[in-house]
């Protein structure tokens, strides 16, 4: 039993797992990027699906796109093993308050990028379900549970308060943290700019996101839960939303150029 645990630890930290792991970064960076295109589009009454399954359709329509979308799988999964490993075996030279702390946000990310993972899976193998009714559905059959609305209201908070976090982040900076920044200054003043601006806006949508599954559940209509898309469409319904919505598209767009940055910058020892 000790030699498997040797053996996954060693393969954790291998340069090529770590390469590949790296990858996820900049699949997830290509995502934002698109999502944030889709929102502008919106914005100026286009059409479009502005959420990560609108976001793997348009990838999937490029030329060689069904390779990308296999890429984007392996990358993913790859990353969400690689912090699922981080939750086993890291920090252990981290003080015991912190490092619960550090863990739990690893074992997050992993579960994010796994999902990711079985998302672009999903796609590849056929699935082109709507992820708006999809998440509406599934918003709807949680509503009927014992404890559904409770259930669904977490859900709400969880998102609101991520994108809370995620615009504090960005406020304050403390994602460089997580960067081994180049020692150029230009290169480390973009990075910095790109990592402030596209965690504020990225916390800006989630936090809408949290804020439409809230105010869904207390209206007793789950169907208007339907994700991120339906989040944004609702911003271009408010006035002056569509600067709003340019905003956070740009912002997406800022947060998937630092995460393809962050492929190259991160710290993974």
């Amino acid at each position: 039993m000790g030699d498997a645990v040797n053996a996954a630890e060693q393969a954790s930290n291998s340069r090529a797992f770590a390469a590949v792991a790296r990858a996820g970064f900049a699949v997830s960076g290509i995502l934002h990027v698109l999502i944030g295109i889709i929102a502008i589009q919106l914005a100026f009454g286009e059409s479009g699906d502005a959420d990560q399954g609108g976001a793997i359709a348009q990838l999937a329509a490029q030329p060689a796109g069904y390779a990308l979308i296999w890429i984007g799988a392996v990358a993913c999964l790859a990353l969400g093993l690689w912090e699922a490993s981080s939750v086993i075996f890291g920090y252990r030279h981290v003080a015991a308050r912190k490092r619960l702390r550090k863990k739990l946000a690893a074992g997050g990310r992993g579960i994010v990028f796994l999902a990711l993972a079985v998302s672009f899976a999903s796609f590849a193998l056929g699935n082109r379900r709507d992820s708006g009714e999809s998440t509406s559905d599934a918003s709807t059959q949680v509503m009927q549970m014992p404890g559904g609305p409770l259930l669904l209201l977490a859900v709400g908070a969880g998102f609101a308060v991520t994108g809370i976090v995620f615009a504090v982040r960005g406020v304050r900076k403390s994602f460089a943290k997580q960067l081994d920044l180049p020692a150029s200054k230009l290169l480390r003043g973009a990075t910095v700019v790109l990592g402030v601006f596209g965690y504020v806006a990225k916390g800006v949508a989630l936090f809408l996101l949290g804020l439409l599954f809230i105010v869904a559940t207390l209206q007793a209509n789950p169907e208007e839960s339907t994700g991120l898309d339906g989040a944004l469409r609702s911003v271009r319904a408010q006035p002056f939303g569509i600067y709003a919505l340019v905003f956070i598209g740009i912002g997406l767009g800022c947060y998937g150029i630092y995460m393809v940055f962050k492929s190259r910058l991160a710290k993974m020892d």
